[in-house]
């Protein structure tokens, strides 16, 4: 409880730049509402310093061997690993989630690094059999420039993470601005980074106004890709600004994740995950389940058990190691949650669980479970990225596709089944870049990250992870 928290700065040219004499933004504690540190937030010409010498480490970065990108990029996962309790503990302290997901979630970062090492030695092209004689035609992948990375608050270590890993394995250059209430973790993967060698310029980590940063890096000519994870309405503005330049842009968006639990499904295991898996970072989750469909034979006993399993949560100040939920990471969320909540009762929803924010200091808001919402109430349509869960019955599979594939987002979707035949159907019925059967675990470091429709486009993780970053050379040569 009495961890320090750590000094802020930003890091330009590989010169960790600190907060005295310049603005700042206050970063607070959200499960006591203390402020814990100044952010520095860049400058103009701190910005086009950044550019500047992105371009430059770039051209020191690209020529470097795949060998020694992939040494650098395993000494950052070790560091990483090294100071998991340190760097989970300021995760905590800022953002707010329990320090067993926060050190979950830093191993899970240093996992992303050690597997784009392996894939900077992957990067090959190859020879294309030529239709005249005497002509050697050859298709090389080469590292598209330096890359604008944006990533929210809610997931400090692993969103810088993956955009890393993959931009740095593939020799790009990095400027990174993640979110302003988050920053002493992904300043930590910084550190790491530039600790275990990496060239001084290849990373630059900036703070600032978020719309006034985006702006500035992306209408700069230097900029050739950017990637941003965060809410749709920011992610078309990004989009429209990159498409000025005619830049590329990698996009990870919001959801409103569907589950579907059919009569012959393991309902309790279904249900006990559910509210796992739903209230897991106090529901500020892009990936989150959020509306349980459930077939009407079993609704009442999915019903039960869920409400069971959420009433039984312990809620409380992410430190405490027997914390299961902690605070909403600011209180724009909180306020958001109280909103939603009225908004649904004041239209004819039932609250069987939680419903209200909770008392004392802190930004806590109880795991609160909604049925019988209407269709016509802003918790059916809006991401609630926070701890309410929606449960809802149907009748028949279509019926579930149709509820499931209702809403413009495709992040990810569930549904549970003991019959393979159902499963196949769901699996290829539901609209979600990323589905899980009969689980509700479905990231990993080998797998793309992604959505459909508007919740993105493009993939992180996996072999696609890194293609985003490479661009494809066509050689002919008599």
């Amino acid at each position: 409880m009495n961890t320090p928290y750590d000094s802020l700065y930003l890091f330009i040219g590989g010169k960790w730049i600190d907060a005295d004499g310049r603005k700042t933004a206050t970063v607070r504690n959200p499960a006591t509402e203390e402020i814990i540190g100044q952010v520095p937030l860049a400058t103009a010409d701190e910005l086009d310093l950044a550019l500047e010498v992105a371009q430059k480490g770039f051209e020191q970065w690209r020529n470097t061997v795949p060998a020694e990108r992939a040494r650098v990029l395993k000494r950052a996962a070790d560091l990483i690993l090294e100071r998991t309790a340190h760097i989970a503990a300021q995760m905590t302290l800022e953002e707010g989630k329990p320090i067993g997901e926060a050190m979950d979630e830093v191993t899970r970062a240093a996992e992303y690094f050690e597997w784009f090492a392996e894939s900077a030695r992957r990067i090959d092209g190859r020879v294309v059999p030529a239709n005249r004689p005497g002509v050697l035609q050859l298709v090389k992948r080469q590292p598209i420039g330096p890359v604008a990375a944006f990533t929210p608050w809610n997931f400090p270590a692993i969103t810088p993470a993956r955009k890393l890993s993959a931009a740095l394995a593939a020799g790009c250059s990095v400027i990174l601005k993640p979110g302003e209430e988050s920053p002493s973790t992904a300043l930590a993967l910084a550190r790491a980074l530039d600790d275990a060698g990496l060239p001084k310029g290849v990373l630059q980590v900036v703070f600032g106004v978020p719309d006034e940063v985006s702006s500035q890096l992306i209408a700069s000519p230097i900029i050739r890709k950017v990637t941003f994870t965060g809410s749709v309405p920011i992610g078309r503005l990004l989009s429209s600004r990159a498409a000025e330049g005619v830049k590329p842009i990698t996009l990870e968006l919001g959801g409103h994740g569907p589950v579907l639990v059919f009569d012959d499904a393991d309902v309790e295991r279904a249900a006990v995950e559910g509210v796992a898996n739903r209230f897991r970072g106090t529901g500020q989750v892009c990936i989150s389940s959020t509306r349980f469909l459930v077939q009407r034979g079993v609704y009442q006993q999915f019903v039960d058990q869920f409400v069971a399993a959420t009433k039984a949560l312990r809620v409380g100040n992410g430190m405490h190691p027997h914390t299961q939920v902690g605070p909403l990471a600011n209180l724009r969320q909180l306020n958001k949650m109280e909103e939603l909540v009225a908004d649904a009762v004041a239209k004819g929803a039932q609250v069987l669980a939680g419903g209200e924010a909770l008392p004392g200091p802190g930004f806590f808001f109880a795991p609160t479970v909604l049925a019988d919402v209407p269709m016509d109430a802003r918790v059916m349509h809006e991401e609630p990225f926070g701890p309410i869960a929606i449960l809802m019955p149907f009748e028949r599979l279509v019926d579930g596709l149709a509820e499931a594939n209702r809403l413009p987002y495709g992040l990810s979707a569930y549904a549970f089944t003991s019959n393979a035949r159902t499963a196949i159907d769901v699996a290829d019925g539901l609209e979600a870049g990323m589905i899980g059967i009969n689980q509700y675990r479905i990231v990993a470091t080998e797998l793309p990250f992604g959505g459909i429709k508007e919740s993105g486009h493009g993939s992180e993780g996996g072999i696609e992870g890194i293609e985003h970053y490479l661009t494809h050379k066509f050689i002919s040569q008599v």
